[in-house]
C-alpha cells in the first residue's frame, strides 16, 4: 500500500485535487511541479522549469504540459486537462485517472473502457531533462497514443501571448524533433524511446488560466504553443518513454536510464522518508558550487533562509559534507561582513542584518556535529572575525552597527532588515529599526561562540579584545528587553520606544547555546509563547490578542503581504522554540514537542505532496498558504526530529 497515495473520488473532485500538488527537483536547479491530475494551476507550473545560464541562472518554463491522448477505433480520449474562461476545463482527462500515487515517482494510472494506460515521471540528477515512462497494462483493442507538447518558453514569473515572434517550426531528429521558439534562449528536444511520427499542425492554445495567480491578484491567463502532435502505436504490456530534455539525447538510453534513476530514489513510504527526500530537494549542485533553495516554486537562493535551513536540511540527515559545501559557497560571496540575501548573482541585495548572524549558529551547529574546532577555525575563523568586528566598528550599510551598551542597532527608513521583511508600496509592514530582539540574542551568542573557538585555538589577540564583551550585552540586553510584570521580552527596542508585541522573535533567546537570561526568564518566555503564539502548523507571527493580528493569508498582493508578519503561522520557528522548550523540560517536555511534530504527518497528502509548505493561516484551521514547499519549514521538522531523539535518551 502507497504512503502517498488518492484514489478517484479524490482525483476526480477538483476542489480537492488542483489543491494538491507535486513537486519534484533534480539537484541542478530544475524542477517539474503541477498538480496531483496534471492540471497547471499556477504560471510556475510545468514538466520541465530549468535555469538558463544566459540569464543569470532564472529558470524557465520549457515544457508547460504533454496532453496525451488515447485512440482506438478511431475514438479519441484526451487525458489532458486545462482551465479556461468561465471556470470551464477542457478537456476533461481527470475523469479518467483512477490512481495517484507518489512512493518513488508520481505514478498515475488511467483507464478509458477497457484501456489501463500507466504513466510516471522523473526527472534526471542534474541534467534539464524530464522522462515520462507509458506502460499499457491492458487493452482489447489496437491501441495508439497522440501527445501534444505544449510550449511556453518563458521566464516563470511571466506569462506568454501568441506573438509573431516566435519560431513555430520544429526540425526532426532522432525519434522526435527539436523546437527553438527563440534565438535567445535553449532549444527543446523531445523524443521517444522507439519511433514516432510527428504531425506538424501549429496552433496556439489561446486563454489558458492559472486559477491560483489569479486568486493571488496577478495576471493569470495565457497562449501556450503546440507545434504539433506525436503519433504511436502501442501494444498490451509494451513500454514507451518520452524525453524531453534542453540536448539531444540518445532514445536508446531512455529505458536504462529510468530505470537507474529510479534505483537511486528515495522512497517516500513513511512520514520521516517524505521529509528526507523532501529536504535533499532544496540542494542545487552546479559549476562547483552548492546552494539551498530557499524554496518552491517561487525562491531562489536567500541568505538568510540557507544558515537557518542548512543544519536540519543536512546534519540533521548526516550529510555534513554537503553542510559544509554550502558554507564554503556562501563564504566566498561574503562582503564586507553581509551575505546576499537575495537578489542574482550579479546584483545581489545585502539587506539582511540576521544573515551574518545566522551564519554563526549554522557553523556552531556544524562544529558541535563533528567535534573538530581546530579544522572549523582554519575555515571561518578569518571570515567569523571580519563579520565581528564589522558589526562593532559600525562598517555596514543601514547604520548596522554595535552602540555603546553591547547591543546591535539596525534601520533605515524604508528599508526592513530583519527576517520580518514585508512591504506594501515601499512601506516595510514591521520595520523593527532599532534593537530587534533576536538580532541581540544571535549576536550574544556570536561573540561566545567565536571566543569558544579562538580559546581552543589560542588566538590570544582576539580574546584579550572580546572577552569582556558578553557580559556588557546580556546586561544590557536583560535591562532593555526583559518585564517581570509581563514575563517575556520586547520585541524591539529604540530608544525610549519599546515594542511590547507578543511575537515569536523572542524564543531565539532561549533556544541558542549561548543566552542572555537565565533559565527562569526562559520559562517564562517560553509559557507565554505557548499560550499565544504556538498552534498545531507553527508559531503566529502576532498574538490574536493584538488589534493588529490577521488570522488569515489571503486577497492581493498587498493584503497577503500586510498579513505575513502580522499573525500568519510559520513552521521554521518551532524549531526555535523545541530547542527551548526542551533544553528547560528536558525529558518531560519531549512528549508535547513530539506531538507537535508529528502533528504534520498529515500535512504530507495536503499542500506540496510529501513536504512542508511556507506559511499557514493564523486561524484554525490553519490553511497551508505561500510556497508549497520551503527549505526552512522541512529543515526545522528534521531538526525536531533529532532533539526529540536525543532527549528522549
Amino acid at each position: 500500500m502507497s504512503y502517498l497515495k488518492f484514489d478517484k473520488i479524490q482525483l476526480a473532485n477538483l476542489e480537492y485535487s488542483l489543491n494538491r500538488e507535486i513537486l519534484r527537483s533534480n539537484r541542478g536547479g530544475s524542477f517539474c511541479n503541477t498538480t496531483i491530475i496534471g492540471c497547471n494551476t499556477r504560471k510556475y507550473h510545468g514538466l520541465l522549469v530549468s535555469p538558463v545560464e544566459r540569464f543569470e541562472n532564472r529558470r524557465y518554463v520549457f515544457l508547460s504540459s504533454l496532453d496525451e491522448t488515447i485512440v482506438q477505433h478511431d475514438n479519441e480520449f484526451n487525458l489532458g486537462i486545462h482551465r479556461y474562461d468561465g471556470d470551464i476545463y477542457y478537456p476533461k482527462g481527470h475523469k479518467y485517472v483512477v490512481d495517484f500515487a507518489a512512493d518513488t515517482v508520481t505514478d498515475i494510472l488511467y483507464r478509458v473502457g477497457g484501456v489501463l494506460l500507466r504513466k510516471e515521471s522523473l526527472l534526471v540528477d542534474r541534467k534539464e531533462q524530464i522522462l515520462l515512462r507509458y506502460v499499457l497494462e491492458d487493452a482489447h483493442s489496437p491501441t495508439k497514443l497522440r501527445f501534444r507538447p505544449l510550449l511556453a518558453f518563458r521566464d516563470m514569473h511571466s506569462l506568454t501571448r501568441a506573438n509573431l515572434d516566435a519560431n513555430t517550426r520544429v526540425e526532426a531528429i532522432k525519434n522526435g524533433v527539436v523546437s527553438k521558439m527563440y534565438e535567445n534562449l535553449p532549444a527543446l528536444y523531445m523524443q521517444f524511446s522507439k519511433k514516432v511520427e510527428f504531425v506538424p499542425v501549429p496552433d496556439w492554445y489561446y486563454g489558458i488560466e492559472y486559477p491560483k495567480e489569479q486568486e493571488r491578484g496577478y495576471d493569470y491567463r495565457e497562449d501556450l504553443f503546440v507545434p504539433g502532435y506525436f503519433e504511436i502505436n502501442i501494444e498490451k504490456g509494451e513500454t514507451i518513454i518520452f524525453s524531453a530534455s534542453l540536448k539531444e539525447e540518445n532514445p536508446a538510453e531512455f529505458k536504462r536510464m529510468f530505470t537507474v534513476q529510479l534505483e537511486r530514489r528515495l522512497p517516500r513510504s513513511s512520514y520521516l522518508h517524505c521529509l528526507d527526500n523532501a529536504a535533499q530537494q532544496f540542494i542545487v549542485n552546479k559549476n562547483g558550487e552548492t546552494e539551498v533553495i530557499a524554496g518552491y516554486p517561487w525562491f531562489g537562493v536567500w541568505g538568510r533562509d540557507t544558515f537557518i535551513a542548512l543544519p536540519g536540511l543536512t546534519l540533521a540527515v548526516d550529510d555534513a559534507k554537503t553542510c559544509k559545501a554550502v558554507l564554503d559557497t556562501m563564504i566566498n560571496r561574503m562582503e564586507g561582513g553581509l551575505f546576499p540575501n537575495m537578489g542574482s548573482r550579479e546584483n545581489p541585495a545585502f539587506n539582511s542584518v540576521d544573515a551574518p548572524l545566522w551564519f554563526f549558529s549554522a557553523v556552531q551547529q556544524y562544529t558541535a556535529y563533528t567535534g573538530d574546532k581546530s579544522a572549523v577555525w582554519k575555515s571561518y575563523g578569518a571570515s567569523m572575525k571580519t563579520i565581528l568586528n564589522n558589526f562593532r566598528n559600525g562598517k555596514l550599510p543601514y547604520h548596522i552597527r554595535m552602540h555603546d551598551n553591547g547591543l546591535i542597532f539596525a534601520g533605515q527608513e524604508g528599508k526592513a532588515l530583519t527576517w520580518m521583511d514585508a512591504v506594501v508600496n515601499g512601506v516595510p509592514q514591521t520595520p523593527r529599526t532599532g534593537y530587534p530582539v533576536e538580532i541581540q540574542a544571535l549576536w550574544y551568542n556570536a561573540v561566545l561562540f567565536t571566543l569558544e573557538l579562538a580559546k581552543a585555538a589560542g588566538d590570544k589577540k582576539f580574546i584579550g579584545e572580546w572577552k569582556d564583551l558578553p557580559e556588557l550585552i546580556a546586561e544590557s540586553f536583560v535591562k532593555k528587553f526583559w518585564s517581570e510584570e509581563k514575563g517575556y521580552l520586547a520585541d524591539v527596542v529604540n530608544g525610549e520606544a519599546i515594542d511590547w508585541s507578543i511575537r515569536p522573535n523572542q524564543v531565539f533567546a532561549t533556544s541558542l547555546p549561548y543566552s542572555p537570561i537565565n533559565d527562569e526568564m526562559k520559562k517564562s518566555v517560553l509559557d507565554v509563547v505557548n499560550t499565544q503564539l504556538v498552534t498545531p502548523r507553527g508559531l503566529r507571527t502576532l498574538s490574536p490578542e493584538d488589534p493588529q493580528y490577521a488570522g488569515a493569508y489571503e486577497g492581493s498582493q498587498e493584503l497577503r503581504d500586510a498579513a505575513y508578519h502580522q499573525g500568519t503561522v510559520w513552521p521554521w520557528l518551532l524549531e526555535g522554540f523545541s530547542t527551548g522548550w526542551l533544553r528547560v523540560h528536558k525529558k518531560s517536555g519531549v512528549a508535547y514537542i513530539d506531538g507537535l511534530l508529528h502533528g504534520f504527518e498529515e500535512e504530507m497528502t495536503q499542500h506540496g505532496i510529501g513536504t512542508i509548505s511556507e506559511i499557514y493561516n493564523g486561524d484554525p484551521p490553519h490553511q497551508p498558504k505561500g510556497a508549497v514547499s520551503q527549505a526552512w519549514s522541512v529543515g526545522a521538522l528534521l531538526t525536531m526530529l533529532k532533539l526529540v531523539d536525543k532527549y528522549s535518551e
